[in-house]
């Protein structure tokens, strides 16, 4: 069944008209930053008052959707309105779902808004025992029986995937009492990562630094990141690492003691529904090959020579005597140019014009004021992401601080929220949310074409050369770096499969060992980074989900050359194929729905060619090096 953790559409156009606000406020006091660079909630609920009667609402709709338990093998009609009944559930799901949690991480301090949160958590376990029932009563319904219904009852249509789709997995489905027990650990098997969230955000303090200039700074993650693509000052660059990665390190057993609970919690659902490995329960709900993680992993570490090889010249052009980590983000060469917000949505917007009219005008819709908190505030959630509400549409959560990297992120998130509008406005309810494996293509599309668009609106060597190397670190951070942390994961979870130990000083040596088979002797290996792996926040909330950049960076590469290469006819064709794609939402299985954009994932030099092109690149960048040299 189709569940609320998706995106839809925008409810209004809002004109793209640039403020006179310049630059970003100096202030991180929530209530001083003007109104269009908040979120306006309003749109989900006018206030709590009307949320509450959307939890009596759904507390209701649970009830009755229990009753209608034993009636799925009246007919296709029964089947059509216990289907109807959840989807009505589902987008109820979604507003009182995201009213709190949106408000929550503006201010993980307000402890009104994380008790209501808490509320949502306990209701929605409530929902999935009441529905435990649904999917073995499905599937007690014999198939050719169920296929017979759908051909000959119209209105189940939106339905015949995901149905199908639970015969497929048929064997992984417990029995109703099972289900049940399933349903009613659920909110326990939650509970590492509401202690995840509450260690690495409410309760952490961040250190304050003195930098090599006298000057003091706190070392929040959104400071920490500017610091380390800002500072020429190699010393302050190792202070701001030691200190903001060994903040992590202070509290490391206990981050190890959370993500033991997790990896065990994985390995029960996997034993529970009768899967191998953790890797194979985690690849089954979207039909993916386990021999697509083990590729990619495998691919990464053969073709590690591009990476290394960028690491080195980036230390010969930085003209230091050793090469660090914390050393990858700042320029090699400098530009004094900033990025305001309202630069980066004019800049974003106009790079996806490829896609067409009709792609802009709905992209000006998924960022318009109201739409995407920009700035950081006190108490506000670290990092980016977009949030879809559905019958709302996206909201976007941004820590904007005027750099290139931000202007990036901002494409990025952006490129989410349109794959939400465009699924949501296409398929039903039913088939609307796309899944994870997909969900990273449109994000990093939108970066490649805000790059291109950038390189040609600039003949200054300096500038092509930023913008290059703007290119490589994408690689860099979305393939490398998450191939890496995949790597981890799969070892990580490996580690409970074969019942061994997992405590901090597993963890810290199986990340330390990763950071040198990867980046080999291109970088002198600080061991505060061996705590790296508890700063991850996927490795607590959505395991094994990185992997998935990956794979997307991979298909993304391979759309963006056919959208963008080559005669008139086949860009159109190529541009349309893509449109379907992120139209499409979870109307198919992941792999499937790539095959038809042009992109298989099966063979293996779909991901080589990302290497290939990295290594193309680090070509360019010596070349245009030694231009600038002369």
């Amino acid at each position: 069944m189709h569940t609320f953790v998706a995106g839809a559409v925008c409810a209004a156009a809002v004109s793209m008209a640039a403020s006179a606000m310049a630059a970003k406020p100096a202030s991180r006091v929530r209530a001083d930053i003007p109104a269009q660079y908040r979120w306006d909630f309003s749109p989900i609920y006018a206030s709590w008052e009307a949320w509450e009667a959307g939890m009596r609402e759904m507390d209701q709709r649970i009830d009755a959707f229990a009753k209608l338990q034993g009636t799925l093998k009246n007919g296709p009609d029964a089947v059509l309105a216990a289907y109807k009944a959840y989807d009505e559930i589902g987008q109820l799901q979604y507003r009182i779902y995201r009213y709190p949690q949106l408000q929550r991480d503006t201010d993980t301090r307000d402890q009104n808004v994380a008790g209501r949160f808490q509320r949502v958590g306990a209701l929605f376990a409530k929902f999935d025992a009441a529905s435990a029932w649904f999917t073995p009563e499905l599937l007690t319904v014999p198939e050719a029986t169920m296929r017979e219904w759908l051909d000959k009852t119209p209105a189940l249509k939106p339905y015949r995937f995901p149905i199908l789709e639970n015969f497929r997995r048929q064997a992984h489905v417990l029995d109703e009492k099972g289900e049940r027990l399933m349903a009613l650990a659920s909110r326990a098997n939650r509970a590492p990562n509401a202690i995840y969230s509450e260690l690495s955000t409410s309760d952490i303090k961040f250190p304050t630094i003195r930098l090599s200039d006298g000057k003091e700074l706190t070392l929040s993650p959104a400071n920490y990141q500017a610091l380390l693509s800002e500072s020429t000052v190699q010393a302050d660059r190792a202070a701001a690492a030691a200190a903001h990665v060994g903040t992590y390190g202070q509290t490391a057993h206990t981050y190890a003691a959370i993500y033991e609970g997790i990896l065990q919690r994985d390995w029960f659902v996997a034993r529970a529904r009768n899967f191998p490995t953790t890797l194979d329960a985690a690849l089954d709900e979207n039909a993916i090959p386990r021999q697509v993680v083990e590729t990619l992993i495998e691919v990464a570490r053969q073709g590690t020579g591009p990476l290394q090889r960028y690491a080195k010249l980036r230390q010969r052009l930085l003209g230091l005597p050793s090469y660090h980590l914390y050393d990858q983000f700042v320029p090699v060469f400098r530009s004094d140019k900033a990025w305001p917000y309202e630069e980066a949505r004019r800049q974003a917007t106009a790079s996806i014009a490829p896609l067409g009219q009709g792609y802009v005008q709905r992209y000006q819709k998924a960022i318009a004021p109201g739409r995407v908190d920009v700035y950081e505030n006190d108490g506000k959630r670290s990092g980016a992401y977009s949030a879809g509400v559905y019958g709302v549409g996206p909201y976007m959560l941004l820590n904007y601080n005027d750099t290139r990297d931000a202007m990036f992120t901002f494409a990025h998130e952006a490129g989410h929220a349109m794959h939400t509008l465009l699924s949501t406005e296409h398929q039903p309810y039913a088939t609307a949310d796309y899944t994870i494996f997909v969900a990273e293509v449109a994000s990093t599309t939108n970066e490649r074409f805000l790059l291109e668009h950038l390189l040609k609106q600039t003949t200054d060597p300096k500038e092509r050369f930023l913008l290059l190397q703007e290119a490589v670190d994408a690689i860099v951070g979305t393939f490398y770096t998450q191939v890496l942390f995949a790597d981890f994961e799969l070892r990580a979870h490996q580690l409970v499969e074969r019942d061994e130990p997992v405590t901090t000083e597993v963890l810290n040596k199986l990340y330390a060992g990763l950071l040198k088979e990867y980046w080999g002797d291109a970088i002198t290996h600080d061991e505060f980074y061996q705590y790296t792996w508890a700063r991850i926040p996927h490795f607590f909330n959505s395991p094994y989900y990185v992997y998935q950049y990956a794979t997307c960076f991979a298909s993304s590469a391979q759309l963006f050359k056919a959208m963008t290469e080559g005669p008139k006819a086949g860009r159109e064709a190529a541009v349309k194929r893509y449109l379907e794609l992120l139209s499409s939402g979870g109307n198919d299985q992941p792999m499937k729905q790539l095959l038809k954009a042009g992109v298989d994932l099966t063979q293996r030099q779909t991901v080589q060619a990302v290497v290939d092109q990295l290594d193309e690149l680090v070509t360019r960048m010596e070349a245009e090096a030694a231009k600038l040299a002369r």
